[in-house]
């Protein structure tokens, strides 16, 4: 891939820095991308099991009243710290600080005012939103009744301080990430899982039952046991990665002001950025809205069902293999990509980009082939009775590989410093997702509103990827006259799409079997079992025979961790 020095090196790298050969490039990025995979994937496993536990706790569908109420709570920080900062704070740092690491001083005091602005945004945007928790949970569950916002507002009050601490862990990790330490930002969030398992384990041990009570049988001791317990384990996630940047020789100073620093072309992608953000979580709004509405609306007329909360269990389930390749990989490959673009060097772009995009398909295309065939299935043995949750991750699991190329597609924009383009793909997905909320509200059942949520940001990130990848190939020729490896790509593609619908037709035979022996939670365990197997095999079958490399690729490196398939 690109030739530039090992990306796990602790220390400041030089945007011109000599390469090593592909082959050097290629190795240090899959040792990368497998460190942080390991590190997603034990923080993946807990988190599932923080959600099962949570079920169990307080409901997972509309049948249960808290369920709903503190996934409102719990999820507004991360959707306020997203509009805040997250995608600004992740767009700008990395190639801000590779730009710096050229300084005389290596870019210490430009990282110093850098860290030190979103820290004090951060904060003052904490307080306020804090203070107005009422407003927030309205604008999430506007046809709640009195007791259910009370109880959400109470909950959103210990959970919102969450939106500092969230910042302070983006900061921290992407300057670990720049400076090519990327294992703590993706190890820290275990950190998270385990304490707020271990509150959910003690919430059960006081309050067993919370899944069936009235919004007004809560307590404060019950609320502040649930919700300040999430809150700390976010405060620690970003904590834990004070030592690693310690260890790696940096040295944090508080600086103000930014006037002559540099920092204007930072504000310009900032600005950018913030823009598209801002209109993804605008259409969120009416997304929760339709959510919460009919989770609502089943819980009063005594209906099991998809509900807002069911809609978080199944994009769980949806962010894991999106999480533990793409992210993975993207994290690692987008500090090669700043440098490239910083070094003019557009055929590494090019090549990263196209490596990167073909790889993540391939995962991508596996984990969709397993949702859509055994979707439901998943979702009972999740939480029992939670085949709703299911049908909602059948639904958007069709837009997974897009939603995945996508996110390597702005990371390239991004690293060019250009986040105007990536404004214009989310107006678009913001449009196409506000369009199909106003269909599910209109023209759907309230039991099938949720699954038409999930059917319509599927549909959003279909067009978003596409006009996305079009935009790009006009960015690659106006760089250097060539187009994006698409034919390459594309053939990928095609041979994932049709491998991935024979993989989950041959799961799909498993569950009818399944079906055969009857419903329950043991059964739906075994099809996940033997269906995600055969799955599996007919995928990887099928990927030999049509030549589709990228999946034997992706798995070499951890393959070869294992001692007796270790060559040599």
């Amino acid at each position: 891939m690109s030739t530039t020095p090992d990306p796990t090196t602790s220390g400041p790298v030089p945007a011109t820095a000599p390469g090593r050969g592909d082959d050097g490039g290629t190795a240090s990025l899959a040792r990368s991308s497998a460190l942080m995979a390991s590190g997603t994937l034990v923080s993946r496993v807990l988190g599932f099991l923080r959600v099962a536990v949570l079920g169990i706790a307080v409901g997972a569908t509309a049948s249960g009243v808290g369920g709903q109420v503190f996934d409102v709570a719990n999820k507004a920080p991360n959707n306020f710290y997203i509009l805040i900062a997250g995608g600004v704070l992740n767009a700008v740092l990395v190639p801000q600080i590779v730009k710096a690491f050229r300084l005389p001083d290596a870019g210490q005091e430009f990282v110093d005012r850098l860290i030190t602005l979103a820290l004090v945004l951060m904060a003052g945007a904490t307080v306020l939103i804090t203070l107005a928790a009422p407003l927030v949970v309205r604008l999430y569950a506007e046809d709640w009744d009195r007791d259910w916002f009370v109880l959400g507002t109470a909950m959103a009050y210990w959970c919102l301080p969450q939106v500092f601490f969230y910042g302070l862990y983006t900061v921290l990790g992407q300057v670990l990430n720049a400076r090519g330490s990327f294992g703590p930002y993706m190890w820290a969030p275990v950190v998270n899982n385990v304490v707020a398992v271990a509150g959910l384990l003690v919430f059960l041990a006081l309050f067993p039952g919370g899944d069936v009570l009235d919004a007004d049988a809560w307590t404060p001791g019950m609320v502040a046991l649930l919700a300040g317990s999430a809150t700390a384990g976010v405060a620690l996630q970003a904590l834990v990665l004070v030592w690693p940047l310690h260890r790696a020789g940096f040295r944090y100073r508080p600086r103000f002001g930014v006037r002559g620093t540099g920092l204007g072309s930072a504000g310009r992608v900032a600005g950018w950025t913030f823009a598209g953000v801002a209109l993804g979580q605008l259409a969120f709004v009416p997304t929760s809205k339709v959510m919460t509405s009919a989770g609502y609306a089943l819980n009063q007329a005594g209906e099991n069902g998809a509900s807002g909360n069911s809609y978080t269990y199944a994009f769980l389930l949806f962010m894991l293999p999106h999480s533990l390749v793409a992210v993975s990989l993207v994290t690692a490959l987008f500090t090669r990509l700043s440098r490239s673009a910083v070094a003019g060097d557009v055929r590494a772009v090019r090549r990263d980009f196209s490596a990167g995009a073909r790889t993540v398909a391939a995962a991508g295309a596996l984990a969709t082939a397993a949702f859509v065939a055994l979707g439901p299935s998943i979702g009972d043995v999740v939480v029992s009775g939670g085949r709703p949750i299911g049908w909602v991750l059948v639904a958007m699991s069709v837009g997974l590989v897009p939603f995945s190329v996508t996110y390597l597609v702005q990371r390239v924009f991004y690293a060019y410093e250009d986040a105007r383009t990536p404004f214009t793909v989310q107006a678009v997905v913001a449009v196409v997702t506000t369009l199909g909320n106003g269909v599910c509200w209109f023209l759907l059942e309230p039991r099938w509103q949720v699954v038409g949520v999930g059917a319509f940001m599927s549909l959003a990130n279909v067009v978003g990827c596409v006009l996305g990848l079009t935009l790009l190939r006009r960015r690659f020729r106006g760089l250097d006259g060539g187009g994006l490896d698409g034919h390459r790509l594309l053939r990928t593609l095609v041979r994932l799409l049709v491998v991935g619908g024979l993989a989950a037709l041959a799961g799909t035979g498993v569950v009818r079997l399944g079906d055969a022996l009857g419903e329950g939670r043991g059964t739906s365990a075994v099809v996940v079992v033997v269906g995600g197997l055969v799955v599996l095999g007919v995928f990887v079958l099928l990927c030999r025979l049509m030549r589709v490399r990228e999946l034997e690729e992706l798995v070499a490196p951890l393959l070869r961790r294992v001692p007796g398939l270790r060559r040599g």
